[in-house]
């Protein structure tokens, strides 16, 4: 249902709604809660739009929900890309063979 909300929940706050605005005034305050949040989806909708017009092309397929910090540290921090190749050391193997030990300096210890 609406992010998280699921049919137990909205039974219990129809209850509530019943309890606390009255079966005749219930409809007319759902309805306005609708168009206001119509209006708010509508707003955000044409801010991100007028955003993504003034950045330019360049930018023109940014995903906002992207930049969100949750998203941004899950992508950059907690994903590794398959097809990245892992960074080459000068002068040493990238893995090691089986049976092989470990390299070690004794200048470092």
């Amino acid at each position: 249902m609406l992010g998280g909300l699921g049919w137990p929940e909205a039974a219990v706050l129809l209850l509530l709604g019943l309890f606390v605005f009255g079966p005749e005034r219930l409809p007319g305050i759902a309805a306005d809660a609708g168009r206001t949040l119509r209006k708010v989806r509508a707003y955000l909708k044409d801010m991100t739009d007028e955003l993504k017009s003034e950045l330019g092309p360049e930018v023109a397929d940014l995903d906002l929900r992207s930049l969100h910090p949750r998203e941004f540290v899950r992508k950059h921090l907690l994903e590794d890309d398959p097809d990245e190749p892992l960074p080459a050391v000068p002068g040493r193997r990238a893995a090691l063979l089986p049976g092989e030990p470990a390299p070690w300096d004794p200048d470092t210890t």
